[in-house]
């Protein structure tokens, strides 16, 4: 699994003063979790994957090791393929592949 840490995501309550996020329901939404903070503390990470199996490898090694599937991976609204976990500590996790994101030689996501 490659170590890398490309997006953060905040959700948001205002969403005509942070236009530029992602909205808290929304994000929630996405997560399949409530947004009125049981289990949701707003703010999820993001593993972007080159592809939809290595979004279910990390899945899988995640839940190997201990992690919680909170979302199991699917075909999303926004057209990539995508799944949550939380972490020991109930951090969300989102591991994701974006066939609109690209990858440039040092493993960076290049965005446009």
């Amino acid at each position: 699994m490659r170590q890398k840490l490309n997006i953060v995501t905040l959700g948001v309550k205002d969403l005509k003063r942070s236009l530029r996020f992602y909205p808290r329901e929304k994000l929630a939404e996405d997560a399949k979790t409530n947004s009125g903070g049981n289990g949701f503390s707003g703010i999820t990470l993001a593993y972007n994957a080159k592809g939809e199996a290595e979004v279910d490898e990390v899945l899988k090694t995640v839940e190997d090791l201990g992690a919680t599937i909170v979302k199991k991976a699917e075909k999303v609204f926004w057209g990539g393929y995508s799944g949550y976990f939380a972490d020991f500590d109930e951090h969300l996790w989102e591991v994701a592949w974006n066939p609109f994101f690209e990858f440039d030689e040092s493993d960076n996501l290049v965005l446009p």
